[in-house]
């Protein structure tokens, strides 16, 4: 039987690998300079996010745990909206982008403060 930290790691990374592949495609496949620059750029930021979702991934109480789903509703809607707009031609999915990237904000806050001596002790 897996603890849910294991869940956590295979998400992780799982979003570090779509990150580095969506990156490889915009090096290398993209012909927009801009649109290029845009998904690179977003695929550093799942990178990033992934890292630190794979950090706090075993890290216990409610804080933590509200830091992880925040930072993957985080790369799923800005990640994924850029991604959407352009390598998948809908541009009125950047729209979603400012709310994901509010969910990262509060993902590393969430994080920090469940690093705080006794915030959120409480197991999962």
């Amino acid at each position: 039987m897996h603890s849910p930290a294991h869940g956590w790691r295979v998400a992780a990374g799982l979003l570090g690998l779509t990150g580095v592949a969506i990156g490889a495609v915009a090096a290398h496949a993209l012909a927009d300079p801009h649109a290029a620059v845009v998904v690179e750029r977003a695929s550093l930021y799942q990178i990033l996010h992934a890292l630190a979702l794979l950090a706090i991934a075993s890290q216990p109480g409610r804080l933590a745990l509200a830091a992880r789903c925040a930072f993957v509703t985080g790369i799923a809607l800005f990640c994924g909206s850029l991604y959407l707009r352009y390598l998948g031609g809908w541009p009125s999915a950047g729209a979603l982008a400012p709310y994901g990237g509010t969910a990262l904000m509060a993902g590393w806050l969430l994080a920090g403060l469940a690093r705080w001596p006794g915030a959120g002790a409480r197991p999962n």
